[in-house]
């Protein structure tokens, strides 16, 4: 058996949390005070998931910001960032716009800014 120790990060309470493991299971979870707390610190034990935020080029040598649209898996940020490091894309681009559709699953990498 294992204890993972967790400060949540859902809300601003930042419960602590004590997570017990048996292998890759979790058996029990206690110090969350909201449903969203047990569920972060499920996730974050067995597949940590993040939202990744970074910038992609424009083909005048400017830099867009740009994030994915839901979290994806913690370990595969480094290979994802690969791939990003790659894309050029070429003005006008509108917050919202779709840079690169599926880039995990169906998570996609989205402006989160502007390019006139």
């Amino acid at each position: 058996m294992k204890t993972v120790n967790l400060t949540c990060v859902e809300c601003p309470m930042g419960c602590a949390i004590e997570v017990q493991l048996d292998g890759e299971s979790v058996v029990s979870v206690v110090g969350n005070t909201c449903p969203r707390g047990l569920a972060y610190a499920k996730n974050e034990v067995v597949c940590p998931m993040r939202v990744l935020t970074t910038t992609v080029k424009s083909t005048d040598g400017r830099m867009v910001s740009v994030k994915t649209d839901n979290p994806i898996k913690k370990s595969n940020m480094f290979s994802l960032m690969q791939v990003i490091n790659g894309i050029t894309v070429t003005a006008p681009v509108k917050i919202g716009d779709i840079i690169m559709k599926n880039i995990e699953g169906d998570v996609n990498l989205v402006a989160t800014d502007c390019l006139k």
